[in-house]
């Protein structure tokens, strides 16, 4: 049984015609026919039956057309609502993602939030925490969404909210010495040659890790992660990577580079999140879109 086929008998009934609801519904009168004797084989019982005055139910037809005519008004109902909630949510929504976050789950999310809510003009861009921190107090964008460092949680006019926590890796060549171990410290890694993406947290990591463990070879900084990895996959090199982004890395996935979680390095973890301004108020259209997020950070990330 399906809504089609409901629809198709509630339209019979009313028109007395297989022949004019074909034309009401622009489908053709076998489509419909077909339609109704597998809904009546399904429930076992005769629905309509053809006489001169046309195409009446039966006793026990007229009933099921009852229920199936009550289920098409609350369908309706759920349109009409889902129509109003829609309107509701309109007008522009800006927002601002880290790197992590931008080849993750921002598309996705961008590409439900889109065809749910066509009519939402959004702006989205890829930055630094540095810099969307200063976007959002300055009122450029709504939602900043980046990794929460120590001088994020300092800020006491944004509101923050973690959508989840992630460990640092180091990428390694799959024909590396390293490649087999489990885990790896700075002390297996601090004598290797790194190519760091050149982004504010990257580098950030990269300056407090040299500052604690001593100088390391960097190969080179670059912003595209293609690059990054390709570098790592050719063995030139080794990255650091927070994990958030693995699960998507095709050289990743087809075994080319091997993420290997880094341990004896404080933080252990790194939160993931969603910072704005404490005194503006959400729009429709930010509460819809963070709704998608958490979504898409619960069953992805």
């Amino acid at each position: 049984m399906n809504i089609e086929q409901l629809m198709y008998i509630v339209d019979v009934y009313k028109t007395q015609s297989i022949s004019n609801t074909a034309n009401n519904l622009h489908v053709t009168q076998a489509g419909i026919s077909k339609s109704i004797i597998k809904l009546e084989n399904e429930l076992g019982i005769k629905i309509f039956k053809r006489t001169k005055a046309g195409t009446l139910p039966t006793l026990e037809g007229k009933r099921i057309i009852e229920k199936a005519t009550e289920v098409m008004m609350k369908i309706e109902e759920v349109k009409k609502e889902a129509d109003i909630h829609s309107t509701m949510v309109n007008g522009s929504l800006s927002i601002a993602g880290t790197q992590g976050l931008f080849i993750t789950i921002l598309p996705k999310t961008l590409s439900i939030f889109k065809n749910e809510y066509p009519g939402v003009r959004v702006e989205i861009s890829e930055k630094g925490t540095q810099s969307i921190i200063k976007d959002v107090k300055e009122n450029k964008i709504d939602l900043g969404l980046t990794l929460l460092r120590k001088e994020v949680w300092k800020q006491t006019d944004l509101d923050i909210e973690v959508l989840f926590e992630r460990k640092m890796h180091v990428i390694v060549n799959r024909n590396s010495h390293l490649a087999k171990r489990k885990t790896l410290s700075p002390k297996d890694v601090i004598n290797e040659t790194v190519v760091v993406y050149n982004g504010q947290n990257s580098k950030a990591f990269i300056e407090d890790f040299i500052a604690k463990y001593g100088e390391m070879n960097i190969l080179f900084l670059t912003s595209n992660s293609s690059v990054i990895k390709n570098t790592v996959a050719e063995g030139l090199a080794i990255n650091f990577s927070y994990d958030i982004s693995n699960n998507w890395e095709p050289n990743v996935l087809s075994n080319n580079i091997i993420p290997i979680p880094l341990v004896n390095h404080e933080p252990s973890t790194y939160a993931f999140g969603i910072v704005r301004l404490k005194d503006k108020q959400l729009t429709n259209a930010s509460k819809e879109f963070i709704r998608i997020l958490k979504y898409q950070a619960d069953i992805h990330v």
